[in-house]
């Protein structure tokens, strides 16, 4: 039996962050990064949490990569402060670290409850300012542990924020190369949705929708911040892409991504962009010039070809078409398309390459890979990725 749930209530469009004037609410403890403080963007949303007569307490200690001591310190406050409702506003860290502190104050809290008195239940809203990586509809949270250098993915339904505020102004001060990373991170939820193991008629459609948008948007968006409808359609995608992997999962993609960003602290979407061609070839499996018993994959990657228009005709061409299709996209975007060329030396990669491979495998998302993967075969992708070959 196959499931499929939308927990998120989604609020979006113009005039959306009114929401948070309605919360109905005493105490609102606000999770967010120091720069939405230092800019002063933080006031798009305390001015609408006060219009509603509630009192707010800020909590900006997120840094890229939250670790478990954040998250710690975000739960003492967030208990002390007694809070009725928690907002995430910032990008995937802060609303990542926003989960967790929610999750486990929730677990400690009942832990401490009489077993009279009905334990507290405190309303849960993500606000994302980057259009990425669809966390304000997922139940994935991503924690650093910075002593070991790995980045551990929480999944629990318990991480589920209540609500989503999508309100695409505050996005339009994001930096390009930001807008760049974090759009092909959208791209590769999606697509690693589509070929998921555990895909299904309704994950396709959203992730068709969400790819579709990027390809259509992504390059508008990095060209012009200030283009509201590039912004919208980009932020709509990164939510779309959401709930598509939510449902379906991803895949080795995600796998090798998050252990080389914990080992080498490199842009998430960025080192995702730059491994989706890799892996898109790794999983299609093409043999020969002639065969017809091309895998499931590849059948799924040449109907990805065919839902942006291009070139299809068969399978073989509909893969090498969307390879070609994401490599133009990283030239657009001036991005790296090499790990060596994020900065990693070779040195250090070829030290922690073989360690790297074994906790791919072992990665969530690797289990929904359409092709099981060994060890040695990962070695050879991310070696494959990194000296561009």
């Amino acid at each position: 039996m196959e499931s499929f749930n939308v927990k998120t209530q989604i609020y979006f469009g113009d005039g959306s962050l009114e929401r948070l004037s309605r919360l109905n609410c005493h105490k609102v403890f606000i999770v967010t990064d120091p720069f939405m403080v230092k800019s002063g963007a933080i006031k798009k949303i305390t001015d609408e949490v006060s219009k509603g007569n509630a009192k707010y307490l800020v909590f900006s200690d997120i840094v890229p990569d939250p670790s478990i001591e954040v998250v710690v310190k975000g739960m003492e406050l967030m208990m002390k402060f007694n809070a009725e409702v928690v907002v995430a506003i910032g990008g995937g860290s802060a609303i990542d670290a926003a989960k967790a502190i929610c999750s486990f104050s929730a677990k400690v809290q009942n832990k401490i409850e009489s077993s009279v008195k009905a334990n507290k239940k405190i309303k849960f809203i993500a606000i994302p300012t980057t259009s990425g990586t669809g966390s304000e509809v997922t139940n994935f949270s991503v924690i650093t542990d910075k002593s070991k250098n790995i980045k551990y993915p929480l999944v629990s339904d318990d991480l589920l924020p209540d609500e989503a505020i999508l309100d695409a102004e505050l996005v339009t001060t994001v930096p390009n190369t930001i807008t760049g990373d974090t759009g092909m991170d959208v791209l590769t939820h999606a697509i690693e949705a589509y070929v998921s193991t555990q895909s299904s008629d309704f994950t396709d459609a959203l992730a068709e929708k969400a790819i579709k948008l990027v390809f259509e948007n992504l390059i508008m968006a990095y060209k012009n911040g200030n283009d509201i409808k590039a912004r919208k359609k980009m932020h709509n995608a990164s939510c779309i892409a959401g709930i598509a992997f939510n449902n379906a999962s991803l895949g080795l993609n995600h796998g090798m991504a998050h252990i080389i960003g914990g080992k080498f602290h490199v842009s998430h979407g960025r080192i995702n962009a730059i491994l989706l061609p890799y892996v898109i070839e790794y999983n299609a499996d093409l043999k020969g010039y002639n065969s017809i018993d091309y895998t499931v994959a590849a059948k799924r990657y040449s109907e990805v070809a065919k839902v942006i228009g291009l070139p299809s005709s068969n399978v073989r061409q509909g893969v090498k078409s969307l390879i070609g299709a994401i490599n133009k996209i990283l030239r657009q975007l001036d991005m790296p398309t090499s790990l060596k060329e994020t900065g990693i030396k070779a040195e250090d990669f070829k030290r922690e390459v073989v360690e790297m491979a074994s906790i791919a495998i072992d990665d969530r998302c690797t289990q929904t890979n359409p092709r099981i993967p060994r060890q040695e075969e990962i070695v050879t992708l991310l070696e494959r990725a990194f000296y561009k070959n």
